[in-house]
Order: C-alpha cells, then structure tokens, then sequence
C-alpha cells in the first residue's frame, strides 16, 4: 500500500516538474529567442564529440551512452543560467525586486522586505546572516542614503557590536547589479555565530513591533508634551 501511494505521489509530481519546465522555457524564449538553436547545439556537439572519440578507440557505444548524458547534462547547465538571466532581466526596475532575491539567497538568511519606504517608493530591505546585518536599497540613489541613514540609527538602539552592510541596487559605480546581488552577499565575511544571528534577529524583530505598537498622538506633538502614561511598549 506504501508503496503505490508513493508512486502515485511521483506521478503527480513528475507533470508538475515537465509544467514548470516547459513555462520556465517559454518565459526565457520571450526574453531570448535563440534559446532553442544555442541549447540544440550544445546537446549536438557534445553528444558528438564523444561520439567521435568513441569510434576512435573503438568503443562508439560506451562513449555515445556517455556522451548522451553528457549532452543532457550540459543542456541543461546553459539552460538553467540562460532562464536566470532572462529572469533577472525581467525583474530589473520593478519595484521589490531586491526583496525576490533576497529571499533565495539561501539557508542561515533571514530576510525581512520594506523596512523603510518612501512616498517616491524608494525601498530599503533587510537581511540577518552570519555576515551580520545587510541593507538592500533599491530606487534613487540620492535619497536612498537618506533611507539608510535613518535605518542604521534606528538600529543602532536595538543591536551593538554587529557589522552592518548596505548595498545600492544599480548598474552605475559603487553599486551592485540586482544579478549580482546574491553572490555579493554571499561573498560577506561570517563574523557570527548561528545563536549570535538568532538573537540579533529577535531583537530587530522587537523593535518594528516596538515602533508598531507606539501609541502616536495625531497631529504635531505640542511643546513640552509627553507621551501619555497608559502607553506602555511591549
């Protein structure tokens, strides 16, 4: 019984895999036409070489068995990086960009989007690692640093003694293309240990629910005027 719901779980999911396949090819198509010949030809000349050499030594079965999967395999490898150029493509200047990567930058991240914004729709994301603290701003760079100004004062309350990075996403100098962002972070000196990002992150949590539950009066703050006793933070 275990054992055919287990192949029914297989067969169910092996059509969900061809779908994804066959709509991740049709999105990279529309962003690169030549996906098609470039992937054929890779397939073709790999299988052929090994082909060729097979006859060589005389053993055209084996190294054509090999060169099968090989060809596959390569296939496969272009294919993978051409989809995720393509997608990158796609998803330059839309507004949270940053915050898709981000969020598969992979294990030991934890990432929290739009932890400041303003009115233009500039955008600041946060990310928790073993490298520390990683800013992620995208919008104009001019008033970004304001953003992250802010942003890093506000912080500077809450958690001591972890390194924060912050990052521009752009092409021009001093940035870094949205491409090119997970390999940045990834390339980030691990300078905490895994209780150390756990408690940074609680800590950091905290303070958003802090400045949620902050009871505001509406309107300016009159002169001299105090918060109101009953406002207690949690």
């Amino acid at each position: 019984m275990a054992r055919k719901e287990r192949a029914d779980n297989a067969d169910t999911a092996n059509p969900g895999r061809l779908k994804q396949i066959a709509l991740t090819y049709k999105m990279t198509r529309r962003a690169d036409s030549k996906i098609g010949l470039v992937l054929a030809g890779v397939g073709i000349v790999t299988f052929g070489v090994f082909l060729a050499i097979g006859f060589l030594i005389d053993h055209p079965v084996y190294l054509g068995i090999l060169g099968f999967l090989l060809a596959f395999l390569a296939m496969a490898i272009v294919f993978g990086r051409r989809a995720e150029r393509a997608a990158f493509g796609q998803m330059e200047g839309q507004p949270g960009a940053a915050a898709s990567v981000l969020q598969n930058v992979g294990r030991g991240w934890s990432t929290t989007p739009a932890v400041a914004m303003n009115r233009n729709q500039d955008v600041v994301h946060r990310a928790v690692g073993k490298a520390g603290i990683v800013l992620v701003a995208e919008g104009n760079p001019n008033r970004l640093k304001t953003l992250l100004a802010s942003e890093k004062k506000k912080m500077a309350r809450i958690v001591v003694d972890v390194p924060v990075h912050d990052i521009i996403i752009g092409n021009d100098e001093g940035q870094v293309p949205l491409k090119k962002l997970r390999t940045t972070m990834l390339k980030l000196p691990r300078v905490l240990a895994g209780p150390q990002v756990t408690t940074t992150n609680d800590r950091l949590r905290a303070m958003g629910d802090l400045m949620s539950n902050m009871p505001l009066p509406k309107g300016p703050m009159p002169k001299g005027g105090r918060m109101p006793r009953g406002g207690k933070m949690r």
